[in-house]
């Protein structure tokens, strides 16, 4: 696999007098892949019905001439001031049913039918002008679904697709009223036009509800997708992409990624740190400027896992961003790091955002690799070094890992739906397992739960509230060490305790017999050393007991090739566990110091050193702020 860069570029933000200059200066920075137009509905198309794309004609010109190959993505994320007039009712509402107002964007409601078949409509305009453009290399839809809260919407549009889609997953009342449990709190309908959707309820509202609204809101966002997908593909061969964001749960990825050509996903390490990361404040004091060690390297497995192996970043920053609460400049190495680190995760692109910094809008003060007067930003070096460093690099393909961990994002739905406990949060426990084993100094797979699971000889499922049937069984068919709990298997499908008490596979003598949440200053030390806290189950039965909380309670427990913890552990907690299980399947674990990583990449072991410090690990030294290919 051949690895290649590239940035995200608005050409109708500058005059065309400079085209040519920035094409040429991309070219020179090693730069292969350029994105444009993603956000430019208004300008293509300035009035209903009336096209403008003599200077997208230009741009696509300039750039192919240049050499560069083109990501031509659908505007859809931003409509037109006229769009809104056609369409009144086109608007999302949030949860307390207030508009989502023009100003700004992704302001459009996914159900709404007329705002869907414009959609469809631009994109069909679109892939007939420009499918088979020799500089049109690949399609990006929309941009960032979810992002600002987005995916979910409580309009009109809204309530009545689900009350359709809901007729249509149940067919009679009476089944919905059995499978929701209507007969607490008499919540019983007679028909599927009384059923709204689930917000502005005097207190919570039915948890199945909650469930299936957040099902029917993933398969709007999906088909809605989709519409554009095969408006494209309809005149073009040209692979599509889609730009995910970080620790996004509110749709299905791994559904989209099916649709998809190319999973690809939005890197702003400093913003995310500030913005989307339960940390310490120490902690975010100590990675400030270089971003969590973990958090992008979570994503960029999770997105592979998403595009079956084939995955890009579509934005890399490059410098401050604009949009956290504190927004500080990256320390010096951290953009080739972060490149690098996303090369050895089995990265095809990495694109930086942008080209330009803008001059006007809500982003001026999001740096780019140029300046706003065209002067080199700090971060276009370092973006010439890896354009260096990999044309001389060997091609690499990607190396499957040894460790599985699954993603669900059901699963994350259920733990907002009832964490059952303050600041409990499935993203969260996940990222911490994953946390754990990349300070063992493994390389792990993220993998949805219909994915083989042939090949891993550790398999990793904490949290997963529903066991689907399928998995189950390909678990129970494998020979891999398997983690589950907490909570694994606790629910069916229509978010219902099973009964007998929950049981995590079929033949485990292991019970979940009760569970209770923790203040965070109330954990429980194990005997391993590390602790419990935040939330614990009550386990019961004749598994071997394999650590145990300081009052005697069973924390781990053991059943063949089988371990499941019931609580959620600190990161010396998972880290025994994980030692355990590895131990068992026979995979080498180490000790990294804190900041440092590694991931093996074909036939080469990439470490990372995020930390100020030097490290020495395996005889190797590890300077400050480094990469090291061995």
């Amino acid at each position: 696999m051949k690895r290649t860069l590239g940035t995200c570029y608005y050409p109708e933000h500058w005059p065309p007098s400079l085209w040519e200059e920035d094409a040429r200066r991309m070219v020179a920075a090693g730069l292969s892949w350029v994105r444009i137009g993603e956000f430019a509905w208004s300008r293509l198309e300035p009035r209903p019905d009336t096209y403008a794309f003599d200077w997208l004609d230009r741009a696509l010109d300039i750039l192919g001439h240049a050499g560069l190959r083109v990501v031509l993505g659908t505007p859809t994320a931003t409509p037109p001031r006229w769009m809104l007039d056609r369409y009144p009712d086109m608007l999302a509402l949030d949860a307390q049913g207030q508009p989502r107002r023009f100003g700004s964007r992704r302001h459009y409601c996914f159900s709404h039918a007329g705002y869907r078949a414009e959609c469809a409509r631009i994109a069909t305009q679109l892939a007939q002008r420009y499918g088979n453009t020799p500089a049109l290399a690949a399609w990006q839809i929309d941009n960032e679904y979810g992002c600002h809260g987005t995916a979910l919407s409580y309009s009109a549009a809204a309530q009545a697709a689900f009350r359709l889609w809901l007729q249509q997953r149940y067919e009679t009342i009476a089944a919905l009223n059995a499978a929701w449990g209507n007969a607490f709190w008499s919540m019983d309908y007679t028909s599927f036009a009384q059923i709204d959707l689930p917000n502005l309820t005097v207190t919570t509202p039915n948890p199945a509800h909650v469930l299936d609204f957040r099902r029917f809101s993933s398969d709007q966002v999906l088909t809605f997708n989709r519409l554009q997908q095969e408006a494209l593909r309809a005149h073009s061969d040209a692979p599509i992409a889609h730009n995910y964001m970080g620790r996004s749960v509110d749709f299905d990825h791994f559904a989209m990624g099916r649709d998809l050509d190319i999973a690809a996903w939005d890197s702003y390490p400093l913003g995310f740190l500030e913005d989307r990361i339960a940390a310490s404040h120490q902690h975010k004091r100590a990675y400030a400027r270089q971003g969590d060690p973990d958090f992008q390297a979570f994503h960029h497995d999770l997105y592979r896992g998403v595009g079956d192996g084939r995955w890009w970043v579509m934005e890399q920053q490059p410098g401050p961003v604009n949009w956290a609460p504190y927004n500080p400049a990256p320390l010096a190495g951290m953009v080739r790091l972060w490149t690098w680190e996303a090369f050895a995760h089995g990265a095809e692109a990495v694109c930086y955002f942008r080209w330009r910094q803008a001059r006007s809008g809500q982003e001026q003060m999001h740096a780019g690799l140029l300046r706003p007067d065209g002067g080199a930003a700090r971060g276009l070096a370092e973006v010439q070094q890896v354009a260096a460093e990999v044309a001389k690099a060997p091609p690499e393909a990607p190396t499957p890992a040894q460790v599985g961990l699954i993603f669900d994002y059901e699963s994350a739905w259920a733990w907002e739906i009832s964490p059952h406990g303050r600041g409990l949060c499935y993203f969260d426990l996940l990222l911490e397992v994953y946390r754990a084993m990349r300070g063992l100094g493994l390389s792990v797979d993220i993998v949805g739960t219909t994915a083989p699971m042939d090949g891993y000889k550790v398999i990793a499922l904490p949290g997963l509230m529903f066991l689907p049937e399928p998995l189950h069984e390909a678990l129970l068919q494998s020979d891999a060490v398997v983690l589950m709990g907490p909570r694994t298997a606790v629910l069916d499908a229509h978010f219902r305790t099973p009964v007998p008490l929950p049981v995590a596979v079929r033949g485990m003598d292991i019970t979940v017999a009760a569970a209770e949440s923790l203040r965070p200053d109330m954990p429980l030390r194990l005997k391993s050393g590390g602790q419990l806290g935040l939330y614990r189950e009550f386990l019961e039965g004749g598994a071997q007991v394999v650590d145990e909380t300081e009052d005697g309670s069973p924390a781990i427990m053991r059943q063949a090739q089988i371990f499941y913890a019931g609580g959620w552990l600190d990161e010396q907690g998972w880290q025994h566990l994980l030692r355990l299980a590895c131990a068992q399947a026979g995979i080498e674990t180490l000790a990294l110091p804190p900041g440092v990583r590694r991931r093996q990449a074909g036939s080469e072991w990439f470490w990372f050193n995020y930390d100020t410090k030097e490290h020495r690990v395996n005889g190797m030294r590890l300077p400050p702020i480094s990469l090291t290919r061995c």
